[in-house]
């Protein structure tokens, strides 16, 4: 009998070469003097760009069109009104932070293609919760513009899913195609600093093999990072388990074919046995631990999944949200992807030549 607690997974935990594409790099962490270079393009620098651009408002005028409120308690949906608002001077400060940070980020992209994982890369997407507003969108625009202005010849796009969404569609290129034969969709896990995703993502391989039609059917979050008391690791591993098996028992009920997987992604460098090398400070716990595995946490809770063995794959979150774009990338050799978040999430990938997947090397 196979213990199922134990068995190898299809493709090992983090692994450089995936059915579609080979991860020519990942979690790049580049220091220079002012520390690392990665920080001056996360979205916690574009806050500290538009605290700036308040402060000289309230200097020159006395008073400050966003009021008392704290920057970073400014919501989003806010920064994206004033851009369409009446309100000029609300405008010009986020347009003035969009600047700054846009000529930033440049400089960044520009340090990454000088490694070698990043040379002849073509196109390069931009995730993470920066994206999804109008004024990342924007900043987006304007990086592109400055870079082909510094005749740096790369092709700089947002990403075509919700990032939300996209964390956990990736999933579906953690394994071949087979793996889903018969099955509908699959079980994906998007681990993060503030929250924890669990949703259901139907596959839809009868309209496009290739994944393009994927989509999230269902989702559920956990905001741990909000809760009164640091929850534990061993209280976030008991809460992704019920947020698992509640996506399962909405899955049956609903009649859609599960596929016995799980496709995680997690911040930090993915050891092939599925341990957390390092680049999980931010998770709840200790993550980063030896005797801590979390796939195997996960196969051990939920062993069956419709009376198939549990098969887990987890990989880095840049690397699964960037798995998102591979229908998009398929005209392109080398393509690489940015999430700007907290920190500045980045992987870069070579196009593989695959028949059954639609690569193109």
């Amino acid at each position: 009998m196979t213990d199922t607690t134990t068995a190898p997974p299809l493709v090992a935990h983090g692994a450089k070469r995936l059915p579609s594409v080979q991860v020519e790099s990942y979690n790049v962490e580049i220091e220079d003097d002012e520390g690392f270079v990665g920080d001056r393009a996360s979205y916690t620098a574009f806050r500290a760009l538009l605290d700036d651009w308040r402060k000289v408002v309230r200097q020159n005028n006395g008073d400050d069109p966003f009021g008392d409120k704290e920057t970073e308690d400014i919501p989003k949906r806010k920064l994206d009104a004033s851009l369409a608002g009446r309100d000029t001077e609300a405008a010009a400060v986020v347009q003035g932070a969009i600047e700054d940070f846009a000529q930033e980020f440049a400089v960044v992209i520009g340090r990454f293609l000088k490694l070698k994982a990043w040379r002849d890369t073509e196109r390069i997407a931009i995730g993470g919760g920066f994206r999804d507003s109008r004024f990342g969108e924007l900043t987006i625009g304007r990086t592109a513009g400055i870079l082909k202005a510094n005749d740096v010849k790369i092709d700089l796009v947002a990403l075509h899913n919700d990032p939300d969404e996209a964390a956990l569609i990736g999933a579906g290129h953690l394994a071949p195609r087979w793996m889903f034969k018969g099955h509908e969709a699959i079980l994906a896990v998007d681990i993060g600093g503030s929250s924890i995703r669990a949703g259901v993502v139907n596959l839809h391989l009868k309209k496009a093999r290739d994944l393009s039609k994927a989509r999230v059917w269902k989702m559920e979050e956990w905001r741990h990072a909000e809760e009164p008391k640091k929850p534990s690791r061993e209280d976030a591993v008991e809460r992704l388990v019920g947020m698992l098996e509640d996506m399962i028992g909405r899955a049956r009920k609903e009649k859609l074919a599960l596929a016995p997987f799980i496709g995680i992604g997690c911040p930090g460098i993915i050891s092939a046995d599925g341990a957390i090398e390092r680049g999980a400070q931010n998770l709840p716990g200790k993550w980063d631990s030896k005797s801590f595995n979390l796939p195997r946490s996960l196969v051990e809770a939920i062993p069956k999944i419709e009376d198939f063995d549990t098969a887990v794959v987890m990989h880095n979150d840049a690397v699964v949200q960037g798995l998102s774009e591979l229908p998009y990338m398929t005209d392109i050799g080398r393509w690489g992807v940015f999430t700007v978040g907290t920190g500045l999430g980045n992987a870069q990938f070579a196009n593989r030549h695959d028949e059954e997947n639609g690569a193109k090397r």
